[in-house]
């Protein structure tokens, strides 16, 4: 809205100069707009969610953690369910766009009960992610750890705005997978974070041996990718 000229080009351009300069966040309209940086920026630590809480969008720089906050308020005022729809190609962060909107709620609106020992619901539900990844993301030309399955995530929140549950629907599973990849490519990662040896039991149980190339439908591609740690991986999913 503050561009003297709203078109593709003024778009893209605006985005590329933003993008360069580190702010990959944008908005155009209603929609908030993401690119990728393929690297860590310290953008999403509890200072940050800090500066978001309470505040109207345009406060604040362009975050995904304005949309969460801009979906909260809502529902608070209005006493209505609210959407966030999180959309884009292959690689454009949709993935971990989604966790970063589960761990505002989760940290934001916490309700701080639980007993001595016990994981917080918020843990809980943000602990989930590596489960779902290993069952559901693979390695594809474009991206190490693309999620090959749709995901309808449901936040339930009490009367008094805290958190108060989740539940998933997951669809669409990519399904030839299982038994083809590409030389570029690879199965989804449960297998090989079970072939890693983190859990040494694991095989025996599932009478598996140690070499992951006795198993065709799943070593026809890629058998490691520098980016992902199998070990550690099966170690957050055990």
């Amino acid at each position: 809205a503050d561009l003297t000229y709203l078109g593709d080009a003024c778009v893209l351009w605006n985005s590329v100069v933003r993008y360069k300069n580190e702010l990959i966040y944008t908005y155009s309209g209603l929609f908030c707009i993401a690119i990728n940086p393929y690297k860590r920026y310290p953008i999403y630590t509890l200072r940050t969610m800090e500066l978001y809480i309470g505040k109207r969008r345009n406060e604040c720089w362009p975050h995904i953690f304005a949309i969460a906050e801009g979906a909260y308020q809502g529902m608070v005022n209005s006493g209505c369910n609210q959407s966030i729809l999180i959309t884009g190609e292959s690689g454009a962060g949709k993935t971990e766009n989604t966790k970063k909107v589960i761990s505002y709620f989760a940290t934001v609106c916490s309700s701080g009960k639980r007993k001595e020992g016990e994981a917080s619901l918020e843990d809980k539900i943000v602990q989930t992610n590596p489960v779902l990844e290993a069952w559901g993301n693979a390695k594809t030309v474009r991206n190490d750890n693309s999620s090959r399955f749709g995901k309808f995530i449901r936040i339930h929140f009490n009367q008094a705005g805290k958190l108060s549950g989740a539940d998933m629907v997951v669809y669409l599973l990519e399904k030839s997978r299982l038994t083809y990849q590409q030389p570029l490519e690879r199965c989804y990662h449960a297998f090989y974070n079970i072939m890693s040896d983190q859990v040494p039991s694991i095989k025996e149980k599932c009478l598996l041996s140690d070499n992951i190339l006795d198993y065709w439908f799943v070593s026809q591609g890629k058998l490691t990718v520098p980016s992902i740690d199998d070990k550690e991986d099966m170690q957050f999913a055990d």
